[in-house]
């Protein structure tokens, strides 16, 4: 209450005062002072009721002077007197009985702020305000009711003079019954008959509970915090009854006395956390003085490493040596996916089995990982230490990447001039190249790349194309090639390794770019360019074969393979953009012809014969008029230059179709 609780107790006295001096002085009331000469004093008109006054007579007993004077037949003019007299008596009775109720009231208010200064237990100040509150208002039932953030509604807390179980255990949602609309108000309500009352929402719970107690009239004030309700207090009894002002307010009193105590409790319990808390820090601030020192090192680590440009191994190879484990990144693929999820989604890091799991992400998207392995116990500051780790390693990453996809544009425009501009100096195109680590003079192979998995609108293959193309310009970076996204799909210029051909090119990168974007991706592989610096026109041929190669592969259901033109038989004489014949003939039937020529055999002529004889030894060997073993040893030792599988119907084709190949080049003058 804002205003001071003994005013309502003066102003009332002061009252009784002037009213009593007012009666005495006016002489047009009748039985005043010196009307009808009636003697004031202890014998005149006042004294019966003086006497009344002084022992405390019951409001009935007022009644008796006058109707003794009326009996006894006195003069009008000492009844009107005696009339008078009695108003004033009961005015004043009036106005003790109210400074002795506000007394009690005041009373009860100290006793409870009293409680309140020495708050031990909330539960028995609660229980003490909501007996005074009954007592005072001299109701049946008197409660309090608290909000309920965590579950949304509201319970009560405390009862006096409740009889039913189900009463004392309601829990209500908010906004319904009397209680909802004070709390939803802010503001006291009374009502003298709940069940006819329509202002507010009746529920069926809240009624039965109501209905069980036999309730009827109810006053229910909010406990205010500030401008928050955070419940009700209410007086309730099982008969009709009007609440007067006072009433209220004295219950409003006791609901702000509630609040504070509540208050008061919710403080004590912060401040006894705060402290509990501190005491925990202040622990840990003692036992880990280590940990912070090591904590630090690795913070000044790490800003020497992002300023010497050091790369993410730099950071694994430092926290490891601060947190004396093995600390290693590792791309997302290779962690354990929910620990690596639940890093990624709580930003902290996890342990999994004895390890720990940190993703290293960025604007949501996941980079890799940062892996301390064999280290279960980690320290809570070591593990935020490795979390700041896993933080540099995403910034390094993220410079790293803007740098690749810088070079990756550069990379792409010098490989789209090979491909479109044919007139191009190679002086320029070769110290272009150069500036990115690639040799044009050197041996390379175009390889064009396709995605085989269809999506779902554009966006999506807008995406995919996006990936595939960041995926084949990184690893055109690391070989020291050049890649570039056209038609579709993705176009590189990939150097061919001493050893390597183009078929074992096309089937690597064909699975580099299928893990790298976690889909098919088709790769078709042309011959061996020499020198495309100085060849434009030849990658640009080599570019259409390759692409011819990727058709070829869908057409035959190998999607998500990778190949050259050589793979496919004859089929890839017309492949090839440049019909190698003599290459086909190489790779069909070249080691029996270099086997004829090194030990003078006769295997060609023997294999011409046996397929002119329709695969049949016997008449082979009639043709060549030599023995039947002798056309079995000879088909042996081609079986061991071809391989096992030279008869099967695919191979026999190939074969025959190279050794009429090979006669027909030994027919043409060089």
């Amino acid at each position: 209450m804002s205003r001071d609780p003994m005013e309502p107790v003066e102003r009332s006295v002061s009252d009784a005062e002037a009213a009593a001096h007012g009666a005495q002085a006016d002489p047009g009331v009748p039985g005043a002072a010196g009307a009808a000469g009636v003697p004031d004093g202890p014998g005149g008109a006042e004294a019966p009721f003086l006497e009344l006054l002084a022992r405390g007579a019951s409001v009935e007993a007022y009644d008796r002077p006058v109707l003794l004077a009326r009996a006894e037949g006195l003069p009008a003019e000492r009844i009107a007197a005696l009339e008078h007299a009695k108003r004033l008596a009961l005015r004043v009775r009036s106005e003790l009985e109210g400074r002795r109720r506000r007394e009690a009231e005041l009373s009860a208010l100290f006793e409870t702020a009293h409680d309140l200064a020495g708050l031990r237990d909330v539960d028995a100040v609660l229980q003490a305000i909501v007996q005074r509150a009954r007592s005072l208002l001299g109701t049946d039932v008197a409660y309090l009711s608290l909000n309920d953030p965590v579950r949304g509604d509201t319970y009560m807390r405390v009862t006096e003079g409740s009889v039913a179980a189900r009463f004392q255990q309601l829990r209500l949602g908010m906004g319904e019954g009397l209680g909802g609309l004070v709390a939803q108000t802010a503001r006291p309500y009374v009502t003298d008959d709940y069940f006819r009352d329509a202002r507010f929402r009746h529920t069926t719970t809240i009624d039965a509970g109501v209905s069980d107690e036999g309730l009827v009239a109810i006053l229910g004030v909010p406990l205010m915090l500030g401008a928050n309700v955070i419940g009700v207090l209410f007086a309730a009894d099982r008969r009709a009854r009007v609440f007067e002002r006072e009433q209220i307010a004295l219950l409003g009193s006791f609901a702000a006395l509630a609040a504070a105590a509540i208050d008061t409790a919710n403080l004590l319990t912060e401040t006894r956390s705060a402290l509990a808390g501190l005491e925990r820090a202040h622990e840990i601030i003692q036992d880990r003085s280590a940990v912070i020192e090591r904590a630090s090192d690795v913070h000044d680590r790490l800003a020497e490493l992002v300023l010497r440009g050091g790369g993410v191994h730099d950071v694994a190879a430092a926290v490891s040596q601060v947190l004396a484990g093995t600390v290693d990144f590792t791309e997302a693929a290779a962690a354990p996916a929910a620990a690596l999820e639940t890093s990624r989604a709580e930003g902290h890091a996890v342990r999994h089995e004895d390890d720990w799991i940190a993703a290293v992400t960025a604007g949501g998207e996941l980079l890799g990982a940062l892996v301390l392995r064999g280290h279960p116990g980690l320290d809570p500051v070591d593990q935020r230490t490795l979390e700041r780790a896993a933080m540099v390693t995403s910034l390094l990453l993220l410079a790293r990447r803007s740098a690749a996809e810088a070079e990756q544009r550069v990379r792409g425009e010098l490989l789209d001039d090979l491909l479109d501009a044919r007139d191009r100096d190679p002086r320029v195109l070769r110290e272009r190249a150069s500036r990115l680590r690639a040799d044009l003079d050197a041996t390379h192979v175009v390889l064009a790349a396709r995605l085989e998995a269809d999506a779902a609108d554009a966006d999506q293959e807008a995406a995919a194309r996006r990936r595939l193309w960041s995926a084949a310009s990184h690893l055109a970076a690391t070989r020291h090639g050049l890649a570039a996204a056209r038609d579709g799909g993705t176009v590189l210029l990939l150097p061919l390794a001493p050893g390597d051909t183009a078929t074992e090119l096309a089937h690597r990168t064909a699975r580099q770019l299928g893990t790298a974007v976690h889909e098919a991706v088709t790769v078709g592989a042309s011959a061996p360019v020499r020198g495309p610096a100085a060849h434009p026109d030849a990658v640009v041929a080599a570019y259409e074969e390759g692409r011819r190669c990727v058709e070829a592969l869908r057409l035959l259901g190998r999607c998500g393979d990778g190949a050259a033109a050589e793979d496919f038989g004859f089929l890839g004489l017309l492949l090839a953009g440049d019909r190698d014949v003599a290459g086909f003939v190489e790779r069909t039937i070249g080691e029996v012809v270099s086997y004829d020529e090194r030990r003078g055999t006769d295997l060609v002529r023997t294999l011409d014969a046996y397929f002119a004889c329709g695969m049949s030894p016997a008449r082979t060997k009639d043709d060549l008029h030599v023995h039947v073993n002798t056309v079995a040893q000879r088909l042996e030792r081609v079986a061991r230059l071809l391989g096992e599988d030279w008869q099967s119907p695919a191979r026999a084709l190939e074969i025959q179709l190279a050794l009429r190949l090979h006669r027909l080049a030994a027919r043409i003058p060089n």
